[in-house]
């Protein structure tokens, strides 16, 4: 008998079936027993009583793995309206530990450290694997979206042999007796396949020795990657953004809406035809920050998402025209003011989600871009080579996933939503 999911259940009433999964609950009562069983498609209910089988589950542990065979049975209080009556129960493996906390229980009442510390265990509980449903659904629909756009998947190095933008905040390893890094990001890469595909996309780890203990930073995080040719300007690469926000969205709610009903319900954003965008210096004023100011700090963010919601109703917002001395050496300026970038920031809910922006393509911009910060071309002679080449006009941007997860779900701490957290203390497990 083939095994079923506790979530198909519905289908087969009145039928003998095989059901397996995670002793989730046990509740002993005086003429009956009930065992919630936990699977990948939710929780069953198995009545019974039996006195011998009702002794054989009392003895059972929780998170102890087993099969059970049984008559699905209507019932509107069971967890999928269906319940498994006149039960066989064959034990899978060894009894399990008990868990260091309840994974019964509607919320974990573990602190965060404590669920971290217990991650394998922790994210068993419905609540922290519908995140990650959640999760995968966002990154299956950039993909979608962007592979309707004519873009092509790539899969670039994570160790490389010099920074992307900053030396001060890459990982350093000894590759074979020669110093390497752990990637910031594809940006280089995804810039050289330009020059292959044209429009290109990536999603994976990336790596950032910041000393950041904050509840948005992590130290590794999974980076939605995107790329593409003949922009006229950053907007070509907003429009595009755009687009791959909405497939995300639009997946979350067909492939992960019972994810969003456990964690709330969740309501998902509207992603605008056209998302609100305002000039840094117009941002500066909004937010009440000094108009001399290089960057936008959290409290800043926060106040351009209240103006957004409240402006636009919108959760989205376009912040472009950053500062040059604030983006990396390969960022555009803007033709018309080159003190600013044609580069932007997007916010989502009042935090920045998204960076991108249009790059250079000449390579004596390149080689005038790092003479201009002092940094010599050597470290850069593979990525500058292309450009010698001819490279088209080109921009992109990079989501970071566990943020966009928890900006969505409501999540206090980028950690609730990432599976095993890398962050300025955490190496395990």
């Amino acid at each position: 008998m083939q095994r079923i999911l506790s979530n198909e259940l519905p289908a087969y009433v009145g039928e003998r079936v095989t059901v397996a999964g995670w002793v989730h609950r046990r509740r002993l009562l005086k003429a009956v027993a009930f065992l919630i069983l936990r699977d990948a498609g939710g929780l069953a209910q198995i009545v019974v009583t039996e006195p011998e089988a009702r002794d054989r589950l009392a003895a059972l542990t929780e998170e102890t793995v087993v099969e059970i065979v049984g008559t699905a049975v209507a019932n509107d209080t069971a967890p999928t309206g269906v319940e498994l009556h006149e039960p066989v129960v064959r034990v899978l493996g060894s009894p399990a530990v008990p868990p260091p906390f309840d994974l019964y229980r509607p919320t974990l009442t573990a602190t965060l450290p404590t669920q971290l510390d217990h991650a394998p265990l922790a994210l068993r509980h419905p609540r922290r694997s519908a995140a990650l449903r959640i999760s995968a659904a966002a990154a299956g629909g950039f993909r979608s979206a962007l592979d309707r756009l004519g873009f092509v998947e790539t899969h670039t190095p994570r160790i490389v042999a010099s920074a992307t933008e900053s030396g001060a905040n890459v990982f350093a390893l000894d590759y074979f007796g020669r110093p390497a890094y752990l990637a910031q990001s594809p940006q280089f890469y995804k810039q050289l396949m330009v020059g292959v595909f044209e429009r290109v996309y990536e999603v994976g780890p990336v790596f950032r020795a910041e000393p950041h203990d904050t509840v948005r930073h992590l130290a590794q995080y999974t980076s939605l990657d995107a790329e593409l040719a003949f922009v006229a300007d950053h907007r070509d690469v907003m429009a595009v953004l755009r687009e791959a926000l909405a497939g995300m969205l639009g997946a979350v709610a067909d492939r992960a809406g019972a994810a969003l009903d456990t964690l709330g319900p969740v309501a998902l954003p509207e992603v605008p035809a056209q998302i609100p965008a305002v000039h840094f210096t117009e941002a500066l004023r909004i937010a009440g920050a000094p108009p001399d100011e290089p960057d936008l700090a959290p409290a800043h963010e926060r106040a351009l998402g209240e103006w957004a919601r409240r402006e636009h109703g919108s959760g989205f917002l376009f912040v472009t025209g950053y500062p040059m001395a604030k983006r990396p050496f390969y960022t555009h300026p803007d033709p018309a003011r080159p003190g600013y970038s044609n580069g932007f920031d997007l916010l989502f809910r009042g935090v920045e989600l998204v960076t991108g922006g249009q790059r250079l393509h000449r390579h004596a911009d390149y080689l005038a871009a790092l003479a201009a910060r002092g940094e010599p071309t050597g470290p850069y002679a593979g990525y500058l080579d292309a450009f010698a080449h001819g490279m088209p006009p080109h921009g992109g941007f990079a989501i970071g996933l566990e943020r966009f997860v928890a900006r969505l779900t409501g999540a206090a701490n980028v950690r609730e939503v990432t599976a095993f957290p890398r962050d300025l203390h955490r190496l395990t497990p």
